[in-house]
């Protein structure tokens, strides 16, 4: 599933061609996604887009007649192409300006969603009401990490993996950033000190913020908005390498699985 960063990069890729636009009407070819496309945006027509914001892994237009939510699950993909551009296999909607260009959505696995929101969905949808903040704003910092860990028991990497203490501190760069800060992923999150958060945190923001500048991580089913892919994943150190050999010590790399999900760390290096 595309990440934070691979988010951020498509964001950047179709703000400046929706922004300060107006939509002609929205092509719905499939309702079928992980919810059903919402009907109200069929009725946008006429609506002027004033803003593509970011919130965790949605985008969030912001349109004169409400907002657009959009999150691309484990497939999709965004295109801004010409509105004559013929539709092929997947291409479920279509958001038509009146530029004659369209934003269009393409998802195989049909994982994505595509939502209307009358108010800011930050503050009244239930999918984004309760996130926590940004790890690339000053409101997540060591201080704020370290006061919402006391009494967890959670592994640490569960820990800043949970959407509702940081967003957007998906699997890679979780496995990532606790190599960096020498952590070992089983620590219980209320065992690590604030020295280690203070370092933990900085190493956090670093890390996303260079998977962004590099255009995202390549993953199975991602590519930018210009069909370019991402380049970070050149520059993993310890996900995806299980049994390898640790870059900093040489050690074997171990696998296991925390949360249903991958980890691999160096038994050596992180404490």
């Amino acid at each position: 599933m595309p990440e934070l960063p691979e988010v951020e990069v498509s964001r950047r890729g179709v703000a400046p061609h929706l922004e300060n636009q107006e939509i002609s009407h929205v092509i719905v070819r499939d309702h079928r996604l992980r919810w059903p496309v919402s009907a109200e945006l069929e009725q946008l027509g006429g609506a002027h887009i004033s803003q593509v914001e970011r919130r965790a892994k949605y985008l969030i237009l912001h349109t004169s007649k409400g907002y657009v939510i959009v999150h691309l699950g484990m497939s999709g993909a965004l295109r801004v192409v010409p509105a004559e551009t013929p539709p092929v296999k997947h291409d479920h909607v279509d958001l038509v300006l009146t530029s004659g260009f369209c934003l269009r959505f393409n998802d195989p696995r049909r994982f994505g969603c595509w939502l209307y929101s009358k108010e800011h969905p930050s503050l009244a949808h239930p999918l984004l009401c309760e996130l926590g903040p940004e790890p690339l704003t000053d409101v997540f910092d060591a201080d704020y990490l370290f006061a919402a860990s006391r009494g967890r028991q959670q592994s640490i990497k569960t820990f800043i993996m949970d959407n509702h203490v940081v967003v957007g501190v998906g699997n890679i760069y979780a496995n990532e950033s606790l190599f960096k800060a020498g952590i070992h992923p089983k620590r219980a999150a209320g065992k690590v000190s604030k020295q280690r958060y203070q370092k933990l945190v900085p190493i956090i923001k670093a890390t996303l913020a260079k998977a962004i500048e590099q255009g995202g991580t390549t993953l199975q089913d991602f590519t930018q908005v210009d069909g370019q892919p991402g380049y970070f994943k050149q520059e993993l150190m310890v996900y995806g390498r299980g049994g390898k050999l640790c870059m900093a010590c040489s050690g074997r790399l171990k696998e296991i699985r925390l949360g249903q999900r991958s980890t691999v760390y160096c038994p050596s290096c992180q404490r």
